[in-house]
């Protein structure tokens, strides 16, 4: 085994190969940018080394400061995590060539996966399935465009090279296709360095299953059974399961058999993943799957599969690289229970999943005594106070639970994202608990397509109650304060000789302002009205800090973050953030008739179509931001003529900055 290792990567996956590292009694190195200074997995390694400025091509990307620090600092081994060099087979010839081992699969073997139609074209070589399409080097638009025709619509544009959802598209009509392709090799590009593509056609009823493998330098390989990925928004995935449901025995073993076969037909070795599309309209099926890619490294959802059979993937990681065999066999796996894994973003899912910043003023996970030994898991790279940047993945947290059947587990990840809370960014927290409670994903109906489909109802944000709302009154008038010190003037706040005391309140919710008329009756009781007749509330604070209320018979439990002028109350799995409006602050009308076009998230703008003096009609892009590598399109809101183009492509923008003005309307 190793002595000293050092991880090429960030956030989660660093902060979780650490903790097996440590385990073992190895030592490690992290690497960090100047905008993970201070970040946790630097701060949980023995030993870190700066290697650059935030920007991942400046940094995590730069193999020649990598393996630097690793000379620097003694390792014998480096740990990519994934994403950023894990896949580049040129690191890991760097890698061996400075004498030190690579946690992973063999260079050749990376190669061999890497692009999407060679790998298709090695898997129906092995007899693996294969999704029918175009998989060859031929790159003309016109000529993929007639691959498409031949292939019969819908079709999937895949970058060859890509992975995690970036540079695919999906095109229902022979009209979308060529701006489709383009966007797709952009992404391609811009993600990957390589702008290629194949097509493929389009599974209606698709089902994401993958399965995991590993292999060893002794020609041992095992599978370790299926995850279901079929919960996805944007071709990404949000909620993974294992085993996958409605899995027959024989359809498990056929998938499973096929995994091997392609690991052993590339000489794999380490952590891999060989991810299937599933027919699921008639069910599961031995002759109904056919496969995608590989991945040749860990996956962000193995901890489904380390639930279910009870071992930790990183240790195999380290064994295996160390020249270890592995230490099970096929026949000594075997499926425990049912775990899932809900993906903790900084998101917008209300504004189509767009990437969102801001500073962790309020992080809280679950208690994982509350759930029982095993039953649940966090992992997360950051902590409150911690800033999430444009920079790089906005994962908070991964929420993991196990239990003995798929029902249980529904119920123990709904409990654990409930009693999750995050404030100073937007999360998909209510997003994520609302899909626990979807009719399909319950059944254990699940496919590609479910999230797109129910999506308005996924979203959809509730108001709050009337007792949350009152509550936020009270907060905000300062009358939920521990008055419980020595002073007794202190307990008489809102009390006057002549008569009851009328406080009033305007807060903000939503973009609506609520005005709230409040009487103090004592005792903690109060009467808020909210201009719907009111009500009569009891409030007491219990030691743990939570609010207990209680109106019209109905108890119910809060808890309140303050952070400035804003009130957030965590209620039933939901955050309501309620604001004092600054009636001295200037306002200035940022709708403006649809004139002003700004930048929905920070991001890098990768194209510009707009020139002054043009006309557009509603509905035309304007420009494409590239925000964690994904791309998003920029449209005009109504008919009118350019007056001022105000960024160019290649400039970084922030959330909010103005990018191009209209001519004003007619009213």
């Amino acid at each position: 085994m190793f002595t000293k290792i050092l991880i090429a990567n960030r956030g989660e996956i660093a902060a979780r190969v650490i903790t097996t590292a440590r385990r073992l009694g190895v030592r490690t190195v992290a690497v960090y940018s100047d905008a993970d200074a201070n970040a946790a997995h630097v701060e949980l390694a023995d030993e870190a080394v700066h290697i650059g400025p935030a920007a991942a091509a400046d940094s995590y990307l730069r193999a020649d400061r990598i393996l630097e620090a690793a000379r620097r600092t003694g390792a014998e081994a480096i740990h990519p995590g994934y994403g950023f060099l894990s896949e580049n087979p040129g690191f890991v010839d760097a890698v061996e060539a400075a004498g030190l081992t690579f946690i992973g699969p063999p260079a050749d073997a990376i190669r061999a996966m890497g692009l999407k139609d060679a790998a298709k074209a090695a898997m129906e070589d092995a007899g693996v399935p294969v999704v029918p399409g175009y998989h060859g080097s031929e790159q003309d638009p016109q000529f993929l465009a007639d691959q498409a025709d031949k292939i019969g619509y819908p079709v999937l544009i895949k970058a060859r090279a890509g992975g995690g959802g970036k540079g695919m598209r999906l095109v229902e009509t022979p009209a979308g296709f060529a701006e489709a392709l383009a966007g797709a090799q952009r992404e391609g590009q811009a993600s990957f360095g390589d702008p290629g593509v194949l097509i493929e056609k389009y599974i209606t009823h698709p089902r994401h299953v993958e399965i995991q493998v590993f292999a060893d330098g002794h020609g041992n390989v095992v599978h370790l059974f299926e995850r279901d990925c079929s919960l996805q928004r944007r071709h990404q995935k949000v909620i993974e399961e294992a085993p996958a449901p409605g899995m027959p025995d024989d359809v498990r073993a056929a998938m499973g058999r096929a995994a091997v076969e392609a690991a052993r037909a590339i000489g794999y070795e380490g952590a891999g993943t060989v991810e299937f599309i599933a027919d699921g309209s008639k069910g599961l099926r031995a002759d109904g799957f056919w496969f995608m890619e590989m991945n040749t490294r860990l996956q962000v959802e193995h901890p489904v599969s380390e639930a279910i059979t009870g071992l930790d993937f990183v240790e195999l990681q380290l064994r295996v690289a160390a020249g270890e065999p592995l230490p099970v066999t096929q026949a000594d796996l075997k499926i425990n229970g049912w775990a899932m894994e809900a993906r903790l973003y900084a998101e917008d899912p209300a504004k189509g999943f767009l990437p969102a910043t801001g500073t962790l003023d309020h992080l809280r996970f679950p208690d994982g005594a509350r759930f029982g030994p095993g039953a649940l898991r966090i992992d997360s790279g950051v902590r409150q106070g911690d800033e999430i940047s444009p920079w790089y993945d906005p994962m908070i947290a991964k929420v993991i639970v196990h239990a003995p059947t798929r029902g249980a587990a529904i119920g123990q990840l709904r409990a654990a994202l409930m009693d999750t809370q995050v404030t100073g960014t937007t999360t998909n927290l209510a997003f994520l608990t609302a899909l626990t409670r979807n009719p399909s994903f319950v059944a254990g109906d699940v496919e590609t397509g479910l999230i797109a489909r129910d999506q308005a109802a996924l979203v959809a944000q509730p108001d709050p109650a009337p007792h949350v709302a009152s509550v936020a009154a009270l907060a905000a008038l300062g009358l939920l304060e521990d008055r419980s010190g020595p002073d007794p003037w202190d307990r008489l706040s809102g009390w006057r000789h002549w008569s009851d005391a009328k406080l009033y309140v305007t807060l903000e919710h939503g973009g609506q302002e609520i005005a709230a008329q409040v009487r103090a009756l004592g005792g903690g009781r109060f009467r808020v009205n909210l201009g719907d007749g009111g009500q009569t509330l009891q409030v007491a604070r219990r030691p743990d800090g939570r609010l207990a209320v209680q109106t019209d018979g109905h108890a119910s439990l809060l808890d309140l973050v303050r952070n400035g002028s804003t009130l957030t109350l965590f209620h039933d799995g939901q955050a309501y953030a309620f604001g004092l409006p600054d009636s001295l602050a200037d306002i200035e009308d940022t709708e403006a008739g649809g004139d002003l076009i700004s930048a929905p998230m920070p991001g890098l703008v990768k194209l510009v179509a707009a020139r002054p003096g043009a006309a557009v009609t509603q509905g035309d892009p304007l420009f494409v931001l590239e925000a964690m590598k994904m791309e998003h399109t920029l449209t005009a809101p109504r008919d009118g003529t350019v007056q001022e183009v105000l960024v160019a492509e290649g400039d970084q923008v922030t959330d909010g900055a103005v990018l191009l003005v209209l001519e004003p309307g007619d009213g």
